[in-house]
């Protein structure tokens, strides 16, 4: 096989074996566990991929698409075969203000795309925290983040995509037109498909026209129960471009780590609103409008771009904050809006009971909850019973909640348990039946959740 690739990739630094593969390329963004694989390939057009799947597909080797690798739950670790690491398809194609897209291939940075288009006056919204994730694996994971609760996710930006399927069929699907009900979309089906349907090569992505003011306000509280109790006020009084919750505790972690502090010291938990408007005015009348509907509550309105940097730079630091000092298992659970402060008391009694301590931040104004389960000094054996206790029991009261167990990071080899017991098997079983149709001998990450019964 090794000797029909280099036919196919001729500059042979783009391939490497099995020996030569750094130990990177073998996990995901937490580096906990490690796969395997027989090849790892850098290719760098959308006729080399159909090229190698079709060697696949013919050989019916496993092949583990990847991007940065910032994936939280296995989607990218291999189980032998092929690594089809796409960072070298990074290229803009086609930047089309007239339709207000943008066309780029599968490998760019989140980042790069929303600096580039900034520039010409546009905004593309889906934020997720990982700003240097590629825009396909955002959109095979559906990411979300902070502005999703006024702008949506990565599902409501992907007007069209170029996929390879498992066979080396290339498909073209979706198209800049704002409105389509021709025939079933196509492109939904690999969205949040965490790379089990196709081999995404190309994106073309809706942008808005970028905000001309923006404003954070940090309201505080003696609790996080009030803090999340004033949720539904403010979503029923405006939609807010951002709205997270922080527990004080919490936010101490990223201020340690950042060397920053948020305002109101004395507060015990925070609710942290981002708006934005067509210009100051607008921004003006929102704020005096969400204050007066909120009454008599503490905030602070940051002095300066610098201080406002410095409060999300806090916000967004939590989960690094905890890496640099002990190990961390993330969650991302989702439940119904007017259920989160059931499921964060839920998660202070379970803290309680394990000895273990679960830091609990999130998307307010989605129901999103993050979560890091810390380490601290607990061995191997203690690591997995205590992770084990704890995730039957936060999935089992999300579960209660009607929540689901992922909102944003997918389901991967990490939730597949969860992920069982949360959907109907009639669900799965059109999933997997999706699956056959697409990859018949099973080889697009074929550990990840789809192929589980």
């Amino acid at each position: 096989m090794l000797k029909q690739l280099i036919t196919i990739i001729s500059d042979q630094s783009r391939i490497f074996t099995k020996e030569s593969i750094e130990k990177q390329y073998l996990s995901d963004g937490l580096h906990a566990q490690f796969g395997e694989a027989d090849v790892l390939i850098k290719p760098k057009d959308t006729q080399e991929i159909i090229a190698i799947m079709k060697l696949a597909n013919q050989y019916g080797i496993g092949v583990t698409a990847r991007g940065a690798g910032s994936n939280l739950v296995g989607s990218t670790i291999p189980n032998g075969g092929i690594i089809l690491d796409m960072s070298l398809m990074n290229n803009i194609i086609e930047l089309d203000p007239d339709t207000f897209t943008i066309t780029v291939e599968a490998g760019i940075f989140l980042k790069d795309v929303q600096q580039y288009v900034e520039q010409y006056g546009l905004f593309y919204p889906p934020d997720p925290g990982e700003k240097r994730s590629t825009i396909a694996g955002n959109i095979s994971t559906n990411a979300g983040g902070m502005r999703a609760v006024k702008y949506g996710v990565t599902r409501d930006y992907v007007q069209a995509l170029e996929v390879i399927l498992a066979d080396g069929t290339l498909l073209n699907i979706g198209s800049k037109n704002v409105k389509d009900n021709t025939g079933l979309s196509l492109k939904h089906l690999f969205i949040g498909s965490e790379g089990t349907l196709g081999i995404i090569t190309k994106c073309t992505l809706k942008l808005i026209a970028k905000p001309k003011a923006i404003q954070t306000i940090v309201f505080g509280f003696d609790s996080i129960e009030k803090a999340i109790a004033n949720v539904t006020t403010i979503l029923k009084t405006l939609t807010p471009t951002a709205l997270e919750f922080v527990e004080q505790k919490v936010a101490q972690w990223g201020e340690n780590y950042c060397g920053y502090k948020f305002p109101l010291p004395h507060a015990k938990a925070y609710l942290l609103v981002m708006l934005d408007g067509m210009d100051n005015d607008d921004i003006d009348k929102q704020r005096q409008h969400l204050i007066n509907a909120l009454g008599q509550v503490d905030y602070a309105i940051p002095k300066s771009a610098e201080e406002t940097n410095q409060i999300w730079t806090i916000r967004g630091s939590l989960v690094r904050a905890v890496e640099s000092v002990t190990q961390q298992d993330p969650i991302d659970i989702v439940v119904p809006i007017n259920r989160i402060a059931d499921f964060i008391a839920y998660t202070k009694q379970l803290e309680q009971q394990t000895k273990v301590r679960l830091l609990a931040f999130g998307h307010a104004g989605d129901g999103n909850i993050h979560l890091c389960i810390l380490r601290d000094n607990l061995d191997d054996e203690q690591w997995q019973q205590k992770l084990t206790e704890i995730h039957n029991g936060l999935y089992q009261k999300c579960h209660e909640l009607h929540g689901l167990p992922s909102a944003e990071h997918g389901i991967g080899t990490a939730k597949v348990k969860y992920f069982n017991a949360a959907i109907p098997l009639e669900n799965r079983l059109v999933m997997q039946s999706i699956k056959q149709t697409l990859d018949k001998k099973n080889i697009l990450n074929n550990q990840v959740y789809v192929n589980n019964k």
